[in-house]
């Protein structure tokens, strides 16, 4: 415990993340199995069965693309890079809260702030694209993204062509 903590009588969970000496805990729940807990850079969730002896899934908050509160449970999902700049939805984690505590707010609200832009865009070719941009915590810029519809389009070169100008078009205006 960090002398600030116990000096201000701060709440903290019953077990650390490895956060980094410049990261704190700003939320924290008990789940069914172990804790999870919201750090200024990132959520972290118990580790999955069989993940090489981890203790923790680190999700950086630009690394969510969605989060949810239902049914007494935390749902998340995950993206993940499946080239460089185009992200595909991964393995949805859902965590019961018994006593939630502000954990899902915490979550809602650092997800929500990492998306720095977002907007969908229906394809000629057919489905559709999502241009994302996502701040992350400690690190100038933004991170632009493309995320398909359905991830097989991105072999289609009209339709990468069209999202990839999109993706231009974006960070152009952004500028």
């Amino acid at each position: 415990m960090k002398l600030l903590d116990r000096l201000f009588r701060r709440d903290v969970p019953p077990v650390m993340p490895p956060l980094e000496d410049d990261d704190r805990v700003v939320a924290w729940a008990n789940t069914a199995e172990a804790v999870a807990v919201a750090s200024v850079r990132a959520l972290w969730l118990p580790a999955l069965k069989g993940s090489d002896g981890e203790e923790w899934q680190r999700l950086g908050w630009a690394e969510i693309h969605k989060a949810a509160w239902r049914d007494g449970a935390l749902v998340v999902t995950p993206g993940v890079e499946i080239e460089p700049g185009v992200v595909a939805d991964g393995r949805v984690r859902r965590l019961r809260l018994p006593e939630p505590r502000d954990l899902p707010n915490e979550v809602r609200t650092r997800v929500t702030r990492s998306v720095a832009y977002t907007q969908h865009h229906d394809l000629a070719t057919g489905g559709g694209v999502r241009v994302l941009a996502r701040s992350v915590p400690g690190r100038d810029g933004l991170t632009w993204q493309l995320r398909f519809d359905n991830p097989s389009d991105r072999e289609l070169p009209a339709a990468r062509a069209e999202a990839e100008g999109l993706l231009a078009e974006a960070r152009a205006a952004r500028v």
